[in-house]
């Protein structure tokens, strides 16, 4: 199963009276990079917060908005009225000499005042209360967080999985063509040499050919690099349909396909093996287009 690092989840949830509602959105990271935006009345949550977030994810940029909506009666902030009567009396004493016919602040005005609007403090069964509704709407915008990247993963493993198709069609291709490329090869060197040769008293010897083909062949060699590359793409298989989404070793797998088929094309001297190789390295590199999307 893949999950895309790609994802959004949502809930809404209402209990004893107590409003929680959460947003989680995400991209791609090559690690978890978590933003959480959180009210001051569940400030000390946070680390709880993170904590049950990367229960469940393991990479992307993830950013969590969580709003809550108290009890009725219940604010987040309160006026502090000791210093609201203190400025209201300034005000009077100084509007009663030399300014008294200047217009009197406006309440609105007054409470923009620093340190007039202050942070409520909440009883601590109320802040307690609150924890358990915050965790089960994060659990849920995680579900359908969840499910939208599983969406996401799906569509992704197929294109993975069609990618390695094309990559095991093109290796049949260049099984096949390998053995022709020797023996055109073989033919070269007996042609080029006869006709060096031309009508000189000079023949060429069987053993000779077959010295230097064998030296031939043995440079290009590409059995060891088709095998390597044929259990890549079976253990790239395995994670792709796995129980987890494994995307950073689909990459390093991905590395080490790409370096066999470097190197078959580095080392078949082979007009329809380059071909294929292109096409190989075209899949090799969708592939890694894919991959960077992936948990």
């Amino acid at each position: 199963m893949l999950l895309s690092m790609t994802g959004f989840g949502h809930s809404s949830l209402d209990r004893d009276g107590i409003h929680v509602a959460t947003e989680i959105k995400s991209v791609n990271n090559r690690y978890l990079k978590l933003s959480v935006r959180l009210p001051d009345a569940i400030a000390r949550f946070e680390s709880d917060i993170e904590r049950v977030v990367r229960a469940r994810v393991s990479r992307g940029s993830v950013q969590l908005s969580i709003r809550v909506r108290l009890p009725a009666g219940q604010s987040e902030h309160m006026i502090d009225q000791d210093v609201l009567t203190a400025y209201q009396h300034q005000l009077r004493a100084i509007t009663s000499g030399d300014m008294s016919s200047a217009v009197p602040p406006t309440m609105g005005e007054l409470l923009q005042l620093p340190g007039v609007i202050v942070d409520s403090e909440f009883p601590e069964d109320l802040v307690n209360a609150l924890w358990p509704v915050v965790e089960s709407a994060i659990n849920e915008s995680l579900d359908h967080f969840h499910d939208f990247r599983e969406r996401e993963g799906e569509s992704m493993r197929v294109d993975l999985d069609r990618q390695c198709e094309v990559i095991e069609t093109e290796l049949i291709t260049v099984g096949a063509e390998a053995p022709q490329t020797i023996q055109e090869y073989r033919d070269k060197i007996i042609e080029r040499v006869r006709r060096l040769i031309g009508d000189a008293s000079v023949s060429i010897g069987e053993n000779d050919v077959i010295r230097e083909v064998a030296l031939f062949a043995d440079r290009c060699d590409i059995n060891e690099e088709m095998t390597r590359l044929r259990s890549h793409i079976d253990q790239f298989r395995r994670l792709l349909n796995g129980a987890q989404s494994q995307g950073r070793k689909l990459e390093f797998i991905g590395q080490e396909m790409f370096r066999e088929i470097n190197t078959i094309g580095s080392k078949a001297n082979s007009v329809p093996i380059a071909h294929s190789v292109v096409e190989m390295k075209a899949a090799i590199e969708r592939i890694r287009e894919v991959l960077q999307n992936v948990e």
